[in-house]
């Protein structure tokens, strides 16, 4: 039997038809139209399942179940999307939806904690008890998976590690609140970052703006460290900035959990050692258990958009 898992984004909708060895054989994928009403989106994923399951050359009958990562507060236990701010819904019945669709088994979660349990099943979390999964992108994900099993709290809304606290009335958030750990480690904030250093310069001297261009809107999560590679001594301290605060919020999560591997993935993970070695010693010379035998691994995610699929089709 196969199981399959479908990533709905505000972007794109994903479908992967998975293997009982975490193997993706098919994908296939379209837009999300969004805003659209809630019958055209499950319209969509059943479209994209149907022809991901045709890319695999097996029937609907050979699949087992079907999951659905989704950002936002989902309730698997009702099969309700209570808030997806991307998606524009409140309380969708989309599993309800699904499996009028599809006459098969659905199953919805949380799309990070979704990526965290594909990280542990099949990717850089493997083989491991406990692990944590942050993905730095527009804002901040986490997934935190505990004895094999997804935590997301009393009330399925869990795990929102991206929204403590880490300057006390700092910036604002997205979310309303001052401060937040995303707005200062997300792709977004490593931007706001590069471009307000940007602004403090002379700009006809800025070696950042002028690997943009000479266009401020062009930066981007590399543009600082590719300017620190060339050796400006701006984008370094900008590097060493947005490390500083990912690192104090890595070593929170560290101390609270204490996971035997946090994995990072976004596109900033992308920068490799880079990003990480720095990252290590920070959490090496800040973290409360400086003196145990036994420290969490820091690595970075393997499974790239993947995860999101396997985990969500092996969700139970």
């Amino acid at each position: 039997m196969y199981r399959l898992g479908i990533d709905l984004g505000g972007t794109n909708i994903v479908a992967g038809v998975v293997d009982d060895e975490y193997k993706i054989i098919a994908k296939a994928s379209c837009k999300t139209a969004v805003p659209h009403p809630e019958s055209e989106i499950c319209d969509s994923m059943a479209e994209v399942a149907m022809k991901a399951i045709e890319k695999a050359k097996i029937k609907l009958e050979d699949v087992e179940s079907i999951g659905i990562g989704v950002p936002g507060a989902v309730n698997p236990k009702t099969g309700v999307i209570e808030y997806s701010a991307n998606l524009f819904f409140h309380n969708w019945e989309v599993v309800k939806m699904m499996e009028e669709r599809l006459n098969t088994k659905v199953l919805i979660e949380n799309d990070a904690n979704a990526a965290a349990l594909g990280e542990y099943l099949a990717g850089s979390a493997k083989g491991a008890k406990n692990a944590v999964a942050i993905t730095l992108g527009t804002g901040v994900g986490g997934g935190i998976i505990i004895n094999g099993k997804i935590y997301s709290g009393s009330n399925f809304a869990g795990a929102e590690l991206g929204h403590m606290v880490i300057v006390k009335d700092g910036k604002e958030c997205a979310c309303g609140r001052r401060g937040c750990w995303e707005a200062y480690a997300s792709a977004s904030g490593l931007i706001a970052l590069t471009k307000q250093k940007i602004l403090s310069e002379k700009l006809e001297f800025s070696y950042m703006l002028k690997l943009c261009d000479g266009d401020i809107n062009k930066v981007n999560g590399r543009t600082a460290f590719d300017a620190m590679r060339d050796g400006d001594p701006t984008a370094k301290a900008v590097v060493d900035e947005y490390i500083s605060y990912l690192s104090c919020g890595l070593v929170n999560i560290i101390n609270i959990f204490q996971p035997d591997v946090l994995c990072i993935g976004g596109g900033v993970s992308n920068e490799g050692e880079t990003l990480l070695g720095p990252v290590r010693t920070f959490i090496e010379r800040e973290r409360y258990t400086k003196h145990n035998d036994k420290q969490t691994v820091i690595c970075t995610c393997t499974l790239g958009n993947d995860a999101g699929i396997i985990g969500a089709a092996y969700l139970d």
